[in-house]
């Protein structure tokens, strides 16, 4: 079975409000897209990695992710992070079969967790695998003035992060319909749902957060230090 990741870090990073956007942003000596790519080397179940960046930037790219064996390649993304991941599916080998997609902006995921996911898709027997966790905090729904429609029930509601993984045909027949349809999702997951396929919720950690803006760089440093005084 061939596992392939498509790492996306094609977006300009406009909440970000930094020169060279967050995934070139440097956190305890190296750049974040450095520290998730490490974590995919580290990942015994992926056997290649596809790296998607923003069409400018992909000479700036080249540079950072040069060193590590299993990036096979480098591609230009498109407007939207769906099209992005698409382009990503475009140059995979023929030989792949299951498709994990991540954010390059998640330094902090555990190669172990990569590998977690990837083993639940063939265990559970589901279309699609994500990892998150529960939400903790309550969750309002309010109408375009502001003001609260309801209050949602928590227990029901879980925060979804990256890896997503999917069997390779399954993902590809759900991008195909999202195109024909001109529908564009939050995440991969959405378009195997919209698709009829099942998607299983597999329990991460909470400090796998995505970089957003210049803050969240500290919460990526503490939690970097941390693991490495544990180790």
């Amino acid at each position: 079975m061939g596992v392939a990741a498509i790492v996306v870090a094609g977006g300009v990073g406009e909440r970000f409000g930094r020169a060279g956007g967050k995934q070139l942003a440097s956190v305890v000596g190296a750049p974040v897209l450095a520290h998730t790519l490490a974590a995919f080397e580290g990942a015994t179940s992926v056997d290649e990695v596809i790296v998607v960046v923003h069409p400018e930037r992909v000479g700036d790219y080249a540079v950072q992710i040069a060193g590590f064996d299993k990036v096979v390649g480098i591609v230009a993304g498109g407007d939207t992070r769906q099209a992005s991941v698409a382009a990503g599916l475009e140059v995979l080998s023929g030989n792949v079969d299951v498709v994990v997609v991540h954010d390059g902006a998640r330094p902090l995921v555990p190669s172990e967790m990569i590998d977690a996911t990837v083993a639940a898709l063939g265990d559970s027997g589901a279309d699609g695998v994500v990892l998150g966790h529960p939400s903790y905090d309550t969750i309002k729904r309010v109408d375009a003035d502001g003001f609260v429609v309801a209050t949602e029930d928590r227990a029901t509601l879980w925060v979804a992060q990256t890896p997503q993984v999917f069997h390779s045909a399954t993902l590809r027949a759900a991008y195909a319909a999202a195109e024909e349809s001109g529908f564009l999702g939050t995440d991969d997951s959405s378009l195997i749902e919209r698709n009829g396929g099942r998607v299983l919720m597999l329990l991460g950690p909470r400090d796998n957060l995505k970089v957003t803006v210049p803050e969240d760089l500290l919460l990526v440093e503490r939690v970097l230090e941390a693991r490495a005084r544990e180790s």
